[in-house]
């Protein structure tokens, strides 16, 4: 089961909005996608919500934009920041990438991104199946809260 960016806001607005702010602090975060041989890739990306959805732009041909082609599966990780404080936490969003070449919608996305080469680009929105933050919660506990599709998010601490 999964579900756009927009369906896991209406669910989970607050825990939606502190993902988006955690995003938001930084430019370039981690993509990790499966490569031929079914081995794990990582490499920085930039991505956007916008329109209801969470966007992953990348340049033409790129080896996380061919892995998504031919496995959509993906992880993507918040930039954790400078030092070790983590300030917000762990973010991480998992899910299946789908590529999307209608022309209005691609235009759209331009207009409002207005990418190095807007004529040269792959575009893919995201279907999530699964939304984490970890972070400290009154400087006593490592919590935990997970989102998954279908139901709602649960926090697990430990001390």
């Amino acid at each position: 089961m999964s579900c756009n960016w927009e369906a896991f806001a209406t669910a989970e607005s607050d825990f939606a909005e502190t993902v988006e702010k955690r995003f938001g602090a930084f430019t370039h975060h981690t993509l990790a996608t499966l490569r031929k041989d079914g081995s794990p890739r990582t490499t920085g990306l930039e991505v956007r919500f916008l329109n209801g959805e969470l966007w992953l732009g990348m340049m033409p041909n790129s080896l996380k934009a061919l892995d998504l082609r031919r496995d959509p599966r993906f992880a993507l990780q918040a930039n954790p920041g400078p030092g070790t404080e983590m300030a917000g936490g762990d973010v991480r969003i998992a899910g299946r990438a789908v590529e999307v070449r209608d022309p209005e919608v691609v235009a759209l996305y331009t207009e409002a991104v207005n990418p190095p080469d807007p004529n040269a680009f792959h575009l893919f929105r995201t279907e999530l199946t699964e939304v984490v933050r970890t972070y400290i919660e009154d400087g006593t506990y490592l919590a935990v809260r997970l989102w998954k599709p279908g139901a709602p998010s649960r926090v697990t601490r430990r001390t």
